[in-house]
């Protein structure tokens, strides 16, 4: 027998004992550890099995998205609204097959048919320069699926230059849009690097978009696709702030300079988080102080409102100051609470002459990186109902014209932008659905910075994850997507233009299967007479 024979036999034993006995000794320490510990009261009683429930409860969420929910039960985003952004980013379409999963005995809202539709030659719509870009095309088997990346060209449905969208008529420049829909307010910071580009870039190759820069600041990124851009400055200031933290007309001209910034929007509150936030100063990075001015490393909190306004007549001023030193409009972004929400502002519009040049309306039901659940649920009206009352407060005090509406929350498909258009919007802004476009699989992590998909984080090692050179085609094809389905709907309602949508073109069914146009629900409201306007101020003043 040979010498070696042995030596391999104890290491063997040696290798199978360590195998079988490691495992065993700690599920033995496992199993005192937790019998001792008074932190948990199933693994007090049941170490063992208590740790298999822990385990299979951390990926709850996962079995349920994947496994368990039926199509229309995740939330805030269920399956049919993934692979619906999904489906127009990747293979630059909206067709299914069989028929439609929605519940059509619930209450909703549906769009009315003419009984002559009109033809696609008939539309005012611009498709004379086609938009390159890359899509999928797929094709599925038993156990496999195969897909190719393919060069492509894509109609971009812009509005007509005689109907485009103006904003701030009365700004020495003012900013005239060619599409409907753009990106809603996402920070540098709540976002990462590689998603802000990759939406940048998608937006300025579709053409006729903007991107909202949220309150954290104009970032490099959000200029590298020279796409229009909308400064948002929110009550923490950043990116417009003193070392004090007072308010930088300074850093306010500085932006206002840089031709791809069309617009400023002083952010009032937001669907999601009616209230100020808190950035921990772990995420405050150099790169990221430098953008929002900031010491570096150093915790801030961003207050409930501006200290610069504290009233109506005080917030109109200020917008007027801003326009005036930079040229350009002045928004606010509101979260409507009830039907007289605007009426102040509104009347004090029409009486003084001032006043925002565009309002966007965000809905309660919109998204944020971090908020409280009890604000997320209950405070604010959803974006439907809030912009009819928004439209109906500025058309009763014969302000409407001078103002553009903008409304944001889950309006990430053709039919639901149709609506809010129809409601009283000129144009929509989306997030969560260029956020889908660009990889985020909704694990509601954003708050945590650990986004395994490199979307909401700013981590280097996960936002490799995120190849901008591939997902900024994605998001190139959703808009242009969601534009085409605009115009289709339009021609099917008779309409040569996604702005002709009006309220008499919605139809609502309720509960009890009982149908009106949203035009009797909600009539468009007189407007008020001048004299009436001025008792009524002087009787509220009292």
């Amino acid at each position: 027998m040979a010498s070696w024979l042995p030596a391999v036999a104890v290491a063997t034993l040696a290798i199978v004992a360590f195998a079988v006995l490691t495992p065993l000794a700690v599920l033995a320490y496992l199993y005192v550890f937790d019998r001792r510990q008074r932190q948990h009261s199933v693994l007090r009683n049941y170490p063992l099995l208590g740790k298999l429930r822990y385990f299979l409860e951390a990926i709850g969420p996962e079995l349920r998205q994947y496994f368990f929910d039926a199509d229309h039960e995740g939330k805030p985003f269920d399956r049919v609204d993934f692979q619906t952004i999904v489906r127009a980013g990747k293979y630059a379409t909206t067709l299914i097959g069989y028929g439609s999963k929605r519940d059509f005995e619930a209450p909703g809202y549906y769009l009315r048919n003419a009984l002559f539709p009109l033809e696609i030659e008939e539309l005012r719509a611009d498709n004379s320069e086609p938009v390159s870009t890359w899509k999928y095309e797929s094709r599925e088997f038993l156990f496999s699926r195969r897909e190719r990346f393919v060069e492509t060209k894509l109609d971009p449905w812009l509005l007509l230059p005689e109907d485009a969208v103006v904003v701030g008529p009365r700004c020495r420049e003012p900013w005239r849009l060619r599409g409907q829909v753009g990106c809603s307010g996402m920070s540098f910071g709540a976002l990462g690097a590689n998603a802000i580009r990759a939406i940048s870039l998608g937006l300025g190759q579709v053409g006729g978009s903007w991107m909202n820069t949220g309150e954290g600041g104009l970032s490099p990124y959000h200029l590298a696709g020279g796409v229009d851009i909308v400064a948002q400055i929110g009550p923490g200031l950043f990116g417009y702030r003193n070392r004090d933290g007072s308010f930088s007309w300074d850093e306010l001209r500085k932006k206002a300079e840089i031709p791809a910034v069309r617009a400023f929007e002083l952010k009032t509150a937001q669907g999601a988080k009616i209230r100020g936030g808190h950035l921990p100063g772990p995420k405050v990075t150099p790169e990221i102080a430098a953008i929002r001015l900031l010491e570096p490393w150093k915790s801030v909190d961003s207050p409930n409102r501006f200290r610069e306004f504290h009233d109506v007549p005080s917030m109109c001023d200020f917008i007027e100051r801003i326009r005036e030193a930079t040229g350009k409009p002045v928004g606010v972004k509101v979260v409507v609470g009830g039907p007289d929400a605007l009426d102040e502002l509104a009347r004090y519009m029409a009486e003084s002459g001032t006043g925002p040049d565009f309002i966007t309306v965000d809905g309660g039901e919109g998204g944020s990186g971090a908020t409280y659940a009890e604000m997320a649920d209950s405070m604010g009206l959803p974006v439907k109902t809030a912009i009819v009352f928004a439209d109906d407060s500025l058309r009763r005090y014969g302000v409407r014209e001078r103002v553009t509406l903008v409304a944001s929350g889950k309006l990430f498909s053709p039919d639901r932008i149709a609506v809010a258009l129809a409601l009283g919007a000129d144009l929509v802004q989306i997030a969560r659905g260029m956020m889908i476009s660009v990889g985020c699989i909704g694990t509601q992590r954003c708050h945590l910075n650990t986004c395994p998909v490199g979307v909401a984080t700013t981590d280097p090692r996960l936002q490799r994850a995120l190849v901008v050179e591939e997902k900024r085609w994605r998001v190139t094809n959703y808009v242009a997507t969601l534009r085409h389905g605009l115009f289709t709907l339009a021609a099917a309602a008779g309409l040569p233009s996604p702005r002709h949508f009006r309220r008499e073109h919605v139809m609502y069914q309720d509960a009890r299967g009982l149908t009106r146009p949203v035009s009797e629900i909600h009539p468009y409201p007189e407007p008020l007479a001048a004299g009436r306007t001025k008792r009524r101020r002087a009787g509220a003043g009292a």
